[in-house]
C-alpha cells in the first residue's frame, strides 16, 4: 500500500492536510516510476476515477516535436531529449487539476524533481525489476531498454529508485489492487472535503 517516510498521514510537511487523509496539492497527481510501471495505463484510470484531466508527458512531448521518442533519442541523443522533457514538464506543471504520467527518467534532473514537488502530489509506482521485465521484454518503443532488457532494468532501478523515493509523497507497489486502494483514500478525502 502507500507509504511515506517520516510523515504522518503520508503528506509533505508543507501540505495542508488532516491526519489520515490524502490531499492533492493544487489538485495535481504526478505519477513517477520506471518504464513499464503503469504510469500511463493507471494514470488514465486514476484520472477518470478522480474526475481529473489525464496528461501523458511523453505523449505531449511527441505531439510538440512531431516525432516519437525513440526517433528523438536516435537523432538528437538522450541529453537533447532530457532538455525537451524538462521544457515540457515545466509547462505542464503550470496546470492545475491533472493526473500527469511522467517519463521514467524525469527524476534524473534536480529541476524536474523540484518542479514535481512544488506543483503536485507525487506518487511513485514502485515495481520490482523482475516484474517489470515480464511487462516490457517485448516492447519496441522504449529506447533505454534496447539490448539486454533485464540487465538494463536492474541498472535503471539502481540509478533511479532513490530519486523516485526522494520526490514521492507516496510510494505504492504498483499492482493494480494497491493503486486503486490508494485511489479509494483519495475518493474518501474528496467526499469529506
Amino acid at each position: 500500500m502507500a507509504t511515506r517516510r517520516g510523515r504522518p498521514s503520508g503528506m509533505r510537511a508543507d501540505a495542508a492536510a488532516t491526519i489520515g487523509r490524502v490531499t492533492l496539492h493544487r489538485g495535481n497527481l504526478y505519477l513517477v516510476g520506471l518504464p513499464g510501471a503503469g504510469k500511463s495505463t493507471l494514470g488514465r484510470q486514476l484520472a477518470r476515477r478522480l474526475g481529473e484531466r489525464f496528461v501523458d508527458c511523453d505523449h505531449e512531448l511527441e505531439a510538440r516535436t512531431g516525432a516519437p521518442i525513440p526517433t528523438i533519442f536516435e537523432i538528437e541523443g538522450e541529453a537533447a531529449f532530457r532538455e525537451r522533457e524538462m521544457q515540457t514538464l515545466a509547462e505542464l506543471a503550470l496546470l492545475d487539476n491533472i493526473v500527469l504520467s511522467t517519463g521514467g527518467g524525469v527524476v534524473l534532473r534536480a529541476e524536474n524533481r523540484e518542479r514535481l514537488k512544488a506543483n503536485g502530489t507525487v506518487l511513485y509506482l514502485h515495481v520490482d525489476p523482475a516484474m517489470l521485465f515480464e511487462r516490457v521484454r517485448h516492447a519496441k518503443h522504449r529506447p533505454l531498454l534496447n539490448g539486454d532488457t533485464r540487465t538494463r532494468l536492474d541498472e535503471l532501478y539502481a540509478q533511479r529508485d532513490a530519486l523516485y523515493r526522494e520526490v514521492a509523497d507516496h510510494v505504492v507497489d504498483a499492482v493494480r489492487e494497491n493503486v486503486f486502494r490508494f485511489v479509494r483514500i483519495l475518493d474518501s478525502d474528496t467526499q469529506h472535503a
